[in-house]
């Protein structure tokens, strides 16, 4: 038998000077006791916080189709050498009511230049040497032939990149031009003027970089979808939680509309704009430029499973809480039988051919289907039914989400679960945003859950603790602390949970309404926060099985504040422990891994700790609160070490590699 790599995951609070004890630890590496899922570990996506529009989604200019409901919101009239002119809002909603509204810009100064200038999304982020491609879908009024310019200007108003386009006929057409920008500049802007008399019509109005995601053209900031594909996801859930119940019904998320080509897909208010009145963000829109098709795409690049949630007849509760009649949810159960056909049909289908259509023939091979998000009570029951027994029926190898309420343990969660598993739900997604010490005095909440019934989607949980002023503060190595010393526990009981992820992913500096956060970015920079780390910790090495783990002869679970877990993954010959001390004295633990395989004398170890428990990464220090990789040595088949001085031996490496 070949010899075993040991990687540990050492996560430490403060390390005092005062050693506490030494702990006997034993990993049973020749009884595996449980499968860990290959998705055990992903991540959930929603819109919010500027996640898509903003964020990931690559686009610069933000209101470009004129759809908010104040059409100039994002856009100023500008002029340059004596221009002047006026500026309309039409519409032509008969012909195009999923984005009716356009633009028109009547430049009537024969030797001046007049047009519009576009903010972004609190600027946009530019730099020197990218290209950026310009597209619009335009038209000319009258018997002039205009042009317009498309300047680039820097945060001081400099024009750092500029292209011109011409050739305009009396009908609709996409002009496309491109620049390349001079300057490194977070808060650009985009100017677009009319050369002379003129009059010209516009509709989506955009501009992207060229250096996008996978280069896939008018795609995704590709600096965030790496942090993403760093973490080695299981699965991607989307669009999200609360989004896809809406405020009311008709601002719920309709995957239908999000597909197709970008500018036919039918603009709404984000719910986000005025869930959080502390937080008012009245330009916050759903453009839908990543909708349905472009996170199948994504859970593809990410070697992600997609898991998409559906709208289940029901408004938020905590808004509207509007119900649809049970005679009339027909609609939405249809919804879901044709997005089973979008993602998995053959070309031969109407919706997979429209996927096919977009550039992707072959099937996602869509497995998972989440019905309804943090509905309760008997009227989400009787509607999980009759998805259920449709979807069943028709497509019994889909694997169905219910869900278990907002909270973890109260009356609502109790009843739903009951519910769920009379119905034999495959997956029961627990929602769990409480504050660190429950985190640490839960490790062992799913140590004695039935092992026959439904199993456990942990859907969304974060540790809410201490903050201050700056928004990343409340992502504190404390809040990280606990959910390490948590997942420990999902790992333990992975034949009971079978799927988790934190909640929510990622947010804009300047444009958040929620906190904690996965990921932290501007427009140009972005940063993973303790909290990231550790769960990167966790899906890059997750091990196919667990492994039993005792301390003194019994599970550990926590005593004296340790908590840990342990795997392996046989095909690969490596073992994985994940040992957490949530103490603030160090510890002197030994590390036996008995079993007939051999070690390798030596072992791969991250270490991740910190001097105070509120500290946080920024983007300006966005690895103060980092592991950091080094090699322990073996005495045998066990490591004997104390914490501190693991530690201690981590600092010097780091320094030696400066």
């Amino acid at each position: 038998m070949k010899k075993i790599l040991l990687v540990l995951a050492l996560i430490y609070t403060i390390s005092g000077n005062f050693v506490h004890g030494q702990h006997d630890i034993k990993v049973d590496i020749d009884h595996p006791k449980a499968t860990i899922q290959p998705y055990m570990w992903g991540i959930f996506f929603e819109d919010i916080n500027f996640s898509a529009d903003g964020g990931i989604y690559a686009e610069l200019v933000k209101n470009r189709s004129f759809e908010f409901y104040e059409p100039m919101m994002g856009w100023q009239e500008t002029s340059k050498k004596d221009g002047n002119g006026k500026i309309f809002i039409l519409k032509q909603e008969q012909n195009k009511p999923e984005n009716p509204t356009y633009i028109r810009i009547d430049s009537r100064n024969d030797d001046g230049m007049f047009g519009v200038v576009n903010e972004g999304f609190r600027g946009m982020g530019v730099r020197a040497g990218n290209r950026y491609n310009f597209l619009v879908i335009a038209r000319k009024v009258g018997n002039n032939n205009p042009e317009i310019s498309v300047e680039l200007l820097s945060t001081d108003g400099q024009v750092i990149g500029q292209t011109s386009i011409s050739g305009f006929r009396e009908d609709w057409q996409k002009m496309e031009g491109s620049f390349t920008s001079s300057q490194t500049d977070a808060k650009a802007k985009l100017r677009v003027m009319v050369n002379g008399t003129g009059i010209v019509e516009m509709d989506m109005i955009s501009l992207f970089p060229e250096d996008t995601w996978n280069k896939r053209k008018n795609g995704l900031r590709a600096d965030l979808v790496q942090m993403l594909y760093d973490l080695h996801p299981g699965f991607l859930r989307f669009p999200g939680g609360c989004i896809v119940e809406g405020h009311d019904l008709s601002l719920r998320y309709q995957w239908k509309k999000t597909v197709g080509p970008v500018e036919d897909r039918e603009v709404i208010v984000n719910r986000w704009n005025t869930e959080f009145m502390h937080r008012h963000t009245p330009d916050y829109y759903q453009s839908f430029g990543l909708g349905f098709y472009e996170y199948f795409l994504l859970a593809e690049d990410l070697g992600a499973e997609p898991l998409p949630i559906l709208n289940c007849g029901m408004a938020c509760q905590y808004n509207t809480g509007e119900l649809v009649p049970m005679d009339e949810l027909d609609p939405y159960i249809q919804d879901a039988l044709d997005l089973i056909e979008f993602a998995n049909g053959d070309t031969t289908t109407k919706w997979g051919k429209l996927r096919a259509e977009m550039g992707h023939p072959e099937p996602f091979n869509m497995k998972f289907i989440g019905i309804g998000n943090e509905q309760w009570g008997e009227q989400y029951v009787e509607r999980y039914q009759k998805f259920a027994e449709v979807i069943s029926n028709k497509h019994p190898g889909i694997m169905l989400v219910g869900g278990s309420g907002p909270r973890p343990e109260d009356d609502r969660f109790h009843y739903l679960w009951k519910e769920m598993k009379d119905e034999k739900v495959d997956l029961i997604d627990e929602h769990y945003y409480m504050n660190p010490e429950w985190f640490f005095e839960n490790a062992d909440r799913y140590d004695d859950y039935d092992r026959n019934g439904p199993k456990v989607f942990a859907g969304e949980y974060a540790a809410h603790g201490p903050d201050n002023e700056d928004p990343a503060s409340k992502n504190s190595w404390l809040s990280a602390l606990s959910e390490a010393a948590f997942m420990t526990g999902l790992v333990r009981n992975a034949d009971v949970v079978n799927m988790a992820s934190y909640a929510p992913l990622m947010a804009h500096i300047e444009a958040w309404q929620w906190r904690p956060d996965l990921i932290w970015f501007d427009n140009l920079t972005v940063m993973g926060t303790p909290n990231y780390y550790v769960q990167k910790l966790y899906s890059n090495h997750t091990g196919s099985e667990v492994l039993n783990i005792t301390m003194d002869g019994k599970p550990l679970t926590g005593q004296d504040k340790l908590y840990a877990s342990a795997s392996v993954d046989k095909k690969a010959g490596k073992v994985y422990v994940k040992l957490v001390n949530a103490s603030e004295e160090a510890q002197e633990v030994n590390v036996d891994l008995s079993g007939k395989a051999k070690i390798r004398k030596k072992a791969t170890a991250y270490l991740m700790t910190a001097d105070n428990p509120l500290a946080y990464n920024t983007l300006k220090n966005p690895k103060n609160v980092a592991p950091v990789k080094t090699e322990i040595k073996l005495r045998g088949q066990s490591i004997s070490e104390t914490l501190t001085q693991l530690v201690k031996n981590a600092t010097q490496k780091t320094k030696k590699c400066a």
